[in-house]
């Protein structure tokens, strides 16, 4: 732990560099723009073959406006409309009955069509052709689409389905066609010119209920407030905007048609009373008649007068109780077979609980609100069972209502009954002629006055009804609005414009966070404390497999000649006290160049009359003689073991001052031979020879081969591969330094080659205690075009020049 907090302490400084950010995401602004192009393309292909959608509205004010004349008569209570109310009428407008009657006015049993390139489009309200039925069964006809063909002024040629066959035939006009179980003719159009092709389907009204209720919408414009808001959407503007107009007339229609039912009803049922009233007035007039001719009597005394006015005015209040009581009783019944619209037939405005009216109301309220869930949930679903709990509550109260109600009559009922009683005690005094005659009239009487009671109240009920008008007010009507809104054609363009710059982004960011590879020497400073001794650039051509072209010395004066040197410089400030040195050249694993950088550095040290000899260590997979193209008959491992002496391996390079000692045959035990005695000598005597003794050993990350050579060297230089290399290898060269107690180890960037779209886009900063720990040195980035370099046969896609050579 404390040594990883000592390596930490000796990371370098690194800041964010905002610029280079910038730098990285234009490197790959054709990646943005191809998405960019892509998603723009996308989002026109969608607008071309997506059907474009309409939207109308029309607003509606809901109140509950009173009869012209409800000051004159009190029959039908009315509430005002309310916020809650809202939900219910939403219900009442988008249920099936009002659409259906909305689409009946539109009179549209005939659909025609225009055919495109991509689709099919509906061209309502015109009606190019006039086709007139003759057979239709609402129940049993032709749906399929018709194609109509003009070939001249006298015929034309209809194309349909016939099952799974294609039928196509001539016709003339004005003669009838049956296609399936329908018959229609086709008259002759005033102008069409030949070929004209129109399609055409034969519907009913039925069929545009679905059509119309999936884009009808209805909301508040302010919450809590009496104005609604309509909306239809439909793909044609027209259509929408006209069914949307007759939807909202025909609401006006059956809202009127709702609020005069309770006086419908009352009405009813007040004829059913009088129709029996009337024979029995007819009846007890005819015995009055009859008793007085009999028995000579041409009226009753004054006390027997008043006795009678009094029974009959207790007879008749009970007469109208007892209507009470029916109405009750009916009203009961409805309630508990959840009937709609249901309502106190017979109300003489007094022993009626006030709540009664509320309850009644709200129970209809939510009897609509329960049919209209039903049509999306099924009657076990959570939403039907809490409006079934309140359906519930709602009748206990409202028949709890009606019971103090029918109680508070029952009451008024027994008084009168005992008033009566009274009275009767009272004419029982009379003569038996007189008696038999006030029994005869009392019937006759109550019954005329109740009758005559009654024709008020129908009266009354029918003025009511006649005055009563719609609970809305339409405030705007509906217009036909040819803007689509659906697809948004802004909205889709401005969305394809920023999800191509994200896609872009975003691919830039998912292939730097992919990448597992070292590519950068910020990347190399922030994963590791060994400081680097230099950055050798990518040489810009092929290289053979062999590497047998010394490219430092070949192509002096190219950038990665340059870098080469630079490494050199550097290298020449490594164990500076020591007059000859030993340096080994590893890596993690093979092909990141241990060998060509361990080549071109020896070449770059001998032309500085340094004595250089390279030793090809890697006993396993040496690639020394084939890049001097050189037998590998004799080497290294020849002489570890015993077989060839030192002078007979050392090999003479076309090249002054340097020397080669090639890796010799693949021995069985190269790691072995690596830690005899015989190498320590080998390199103690080659000490005396030489100024640089180079060893290029195997990969310290594969095999243990090169651990005594990196233990007895002077300078270990380390070479990562710049976009083969992995994140792992840079922390190798610390682990190892600190393992083996070394404090010579430098990493050289082997294969550099500025690639914006991997680098690190933080800058170090070798400040504080870092500062002079580390070597000078320079990526080249940004001077190929200084004039300095020579990048042999470099050219660019963009260099049009290049194209006139």
């Amino acid at each position: 732990m404390e040594e990883t907090k000592d390596i930490v302490k000796k990371l370098p400084n690194q800041e964010v560099d905002y610029f280079k950010i910038g730098k990285i995401l234009i490197s790959r602004w054709y990646w943005i723009a191809s998405s960019l192009f892509l998603f723009i393309l996308g989002s026109y292909i969608y607008l071309w073959y997506t059907p474009k959608t309409y939207a109308t509205s029309g607003t509606m004010k809901l109140e509950e406006k009173k009869s012209e004349i409800s000051d004159i008569v009190n029959v039908i209570s009315t509430s005002d409309r309310g916020p809650s109310k809202i939900q219910s009428e939403t219900s009442v407008i988008q249920s099936p009955s009002v659409i259906l009657a909305a689409i009946k006015d539109l009179n549209y049993p005939i659909t025609f069509y225009i055919e495109g390139r991509v689709r099919t489009s509906e061209i309502y309200p015109q009606k190019p052709l006039d086709i007139q039925t003759i057979r239709f069964d609402s129940l049993n006809f032709y749906r399929d689409i018709i194609t109509f063909k003009a070939i001249n002024k006298n015929s034309f040629r209809l194309s349909y389905k016939a099952g799974v066959k294609e039928v196509s035939k001539d016709y003339t006009y004005n003669t009838p066609i049956t296609i399936g179980p329908t018959t229609f003719s086709v008259k002759r159009p005033a102008a069409l010119s030949s070929n004209t092709v129109y399609l055409f389907s034969f519907n009913m009204p039925e069929d545009f209920i679905k059509r119309v209720r999936a884009g009808l919408r209805t909301s508040e414009v302010v919450k809590n407030s009496n104005i609604l808001l309509l909306q239809q959407t439909d793909a044609n503007p027209q259509f929408a905007a006209d069914v949307l107009n007759a939807i909202m007339k025909e609401y006006l229609i059956y809202d009127r048609n709702r609020k005069t039912q309770s006086a419908t009803q009352m009405i009813n049922f007040i004829d059913d009373q009088l129709k029996y009233l009337s024979g029995t007035v007819k009846g007890s007039e005819k015995s009055i008649l009859e008793f007085k001719q009999k028995n000579k009597l041409m009226d009753v005394s004054i006390s027997a007068e008043s006795a009678l006015a009094k029974a009959k005015d207790i007879e008749t209040q009970q007469a109208i109780l007892k209507l009470q009581l029916i109405a009750i009783d009916q009203l009961r019944e409805q309630i508990d077979k959840e009937k709609n619209n249901v309502n106190l037939n017979f109300n003489v405005g007094k022993d009626v609980d006030p709540a009664l009216l509320a309850l009644i109301e709200r129970l209809d309220n939510l009897l609509n609100q329960r049919y209209e869930l039903l049509k999306t949930y099924n009657n076990n679903s959570q939403p039907i069972l809490d409006i079934n709990r309140s359906i519930l509550q709602i009748k206990t109260n409202a028949l709890n209502s009606l019971n103090i109600t029918y109680s508070a009559v029952k009451r008024n009922l027994d008084y009168l009954n005992g008033q009566l009683a009274v009275v009767d005690k009272q004419i029982s005094v009379f003569p038996v002629a007189e008696r038999d005659l006030i029994a005869l009239n009392r019937p006759y009487e109550v019954n005329e006055k109740v009758y005559s009671f009654l024709s008020e109240k129908k009266l009354s009920a029918q003025i009511s009804r006649a005055g009563i008008l719609p609970g809305a007010t339409i405030i705007e009507q509906a217009e036909a609005n040819f803007s689509p809104v659906s697809p948004d054609e802004h909205s889709i363009r401005r969305s394809a414009i920023i999800f191509g710059i994200i896609t872009g982004l975003g691919l830039i960011i998912l292939i730097r966070t992919l990448n597992p590879y070292i590519y950068d020497k910020e990347t190399v400073e922030s994963l590791t404390a060994v400081p680097i001794l230099g950055v050798i650039r990518k040489f810009p051509e092929k290289i053979d497999e062999d590497n047998s072209q010394v490219l430092a010395i070949s192509k002096p004066k190219t950038m990665f000649a340059e870098s080469v040197r630079s490494v050199r410089t550097n290298l020449n400030f490594l164990a500076s006290e020591k007059a000859n040195k030993v340096i080994c050249i590893t890596s993690e694993v093979a092909g990141e160049g241990k060998s060509f950088v361990a080549v071109n550095l020896s070449s770059t040290l001998s032309l500085i009359d340094k004595k250089v000899i390279l030793i090809g260590a890697d006993l396993r997979r040496s690639k020394l003689h084939k890049t001097f193209k050189v037998p590998n008959d004799i080497g290294l491992s020849t002489y570890l073991s015993r077989q060839s002496e030192l002078d007979d391996i050392i090999l003479k390079t076309g090249q002054e001052n340097l020397d080669l000692i090639i890796s010799g045959p693949v021995p069985p035990n190269p790691s072995e031979l690596l830690h005899s005695e015989r190498m320590d000598a080998l390199i103690k005597e080659l000490r005396t020879r030489y100024d640089v003794i180079m060893i290029d050993t195997a990969p310290i990350g594969l095999v243990s081969d090169a651990i005594p050579l990196i233990r007895v060297s002077d300078i270990n230089i380390f070479v990562i591969r710049s976009g083969k290399s992995k994140y792992y290898a840079a922390t190798i060269p610390q682990r190892i330094a600190h393992e083996y107690h070394l404090d010579n180890t430098v990493i050289v960037l082997n294969a550099f080659a500025e690639d914006l779209l991997h680098s690190r886009y933080y800058t170090t900063r070798f400040t504080g205690e870092n500062y002079g720990k580390y070597y000078y040195y320079s990526d080249y980035s940004g001077y190929e075009s200084s004039g300095y370099y020579i990048e042999h046969d470099k050219k660019k896609w963009w260099n049009i020049k290049r194209w006139f050579k």
